[in-house]
C-alpha cells in the first residue's frame, strides 16, 4: 500500500481484510493513517495460500467452514469421528477398495502410503472391522495421518489412547479374515462421495470433507475467508449482536 501511495495513487481499494476485522471502524481508521503516513501495515487476514501452502491452509479451518465454502459439496455421510477432543486430520488420499471384513488390502495399503496420507477405505458399509489398533499403530509409525472407513473399525479405545485419527461408518468388536478382494488406489465411494489417490481429506470432531484435487487451492483460500468472516461476526455478538441482528436475517426471509 505504501508503494502504490509512492507512485501516486490517489484511491486504493483495501480489499476483504477490513470488512472481516473484530472492529471494522478501527481497522479504517488504521488504514487511513498508514496512507497518510506512507507505511505498509502487516494483516493476516485473508492471507492468499498457495499450492505449497494447501495442508497449512486446511489445518487452520473446519470441517463445517470447509463444508460452507463448498457449498455442501464435501461432507462424508454417516462417518463417524473416533478421535479425541481437539484432534485434527489433513492429508492426502490414497484409496482403498476392499469387502465387508476383508482387512487384506487396507493393511497392505500401509505400506504404500507416505508420511502425510490418509487412508480412505471403501468397505461398502459394513459391519465386520477391517481395521483396528495394530493397523492403527502401524500407520503412526510411518507417519500416516489417519484413516477414514466406509465400513467398520475396531480397538477403538486403544486407538484413542494411541491418538490415532480414525473415522468410520461402525465400531464393532469382531474382524473379518484377510481374502485380499479388492483393490488400492482406484477412485472408490466413501460417505456418499468420489474420493481418488491424491484427493485432499480433512477430518475433525464434526466430520470428514473430502476435497478434490484440482480444487484444493481455492477451497483452502474459501473456507479460510468463511472462518474469517465467522470471527467477525462472533465479535459482534460478544459486543450486544444478536445472531439474526448481525446476519441481517430479515433480508433473507421470504415474503409471501
Amino acid at each position: 500500500m505504501a508503494q502504490a501511495i509512492e507512485a501516486g495513487a490517489s484511491i486504493i481499494i483495501v480489499g476483504g481484510a477490513i470488512i472481516k476485522a473484530e472492529r471494522v471502524a478501527e481497522a479504517a481508521r488504521t488504514i487511513k493513517r498508514a496512507m497518510k503516513e506512507r507505511k505498509a501495515i502487516p494483516t493476516g487476514l485473508y492471507k492468499k495460500y498457495g499450492e505449497a501452502e494447501v495442508r497449512e491452509a486446511f489445518l487452520k479451518v473446519s470441517t463445517p467452514n470447509l463444508a460452507d465454502a463448498m457449498q455442501k459439496r464435501g461432507p462424508m455421510k454417516g462417518i463417524v469421528p473416533r478421535i479425541r477432543h481437539g484432534t485434527k486430520m489433513v492429508g492426502r488420499a490414497l484409496t482403498v477398495k476392499t469387502a465387508d471384513g476383508d482387512w487384506a488390502k487396507p493393511v497392505e495399503a500401509i505400506d504404500r502410503a507416505g508420511p502425510g496420507d490418509v487412508i480412505v477405505v471403501d468397505a461398502g458399509g459394513g459391519t465386520t472391522a477391517v481395521w483396528g489398533e495394530l493397523a492403527s499403530h502401524s500407520c503412526q509409525v510411518k507417519g500416516v495421518t489417519g484413516v477414514v472407513i466406509d465400513g467398520a473399525a475396531r480397538d477403538i479405545d486403544t486407538i484413542l489412547e494411541i491418538n490415532f485419527p480414525c473415522f468410520s461408518r461402525h465400531v464393532v468388536p469382531h474382524a473379518g479374515e484377510p481374502k485380499g478382494h479388492g483393490e488400492i488406489g482406484s477412485e472408490i465411494e466413501c460417505g456418499g462421495q468420489r474420493v481418488r489417490t491424491g484427493d485432499w481429506v480433512v477430518g475433525d470432531e464434526s466430520g470428514v470433507v473430502v476435497v478434490p484435487q484440482e480444487e484444493a487451492v481455492e477451497m483452502a483460500n474459501r473456507a479460510l475467508d468463511v472462518l474469517e468472516r465467522e470471527n467477525r461476526l462472533r465479535e459482534e455478538i460478544k459486543r450486544g449482536g444478536t445472531l439474526s441482528s448481525v446476519l441481517e436475517l430479515e433480508k433473507w426471509e421470504k415474503v409471501g
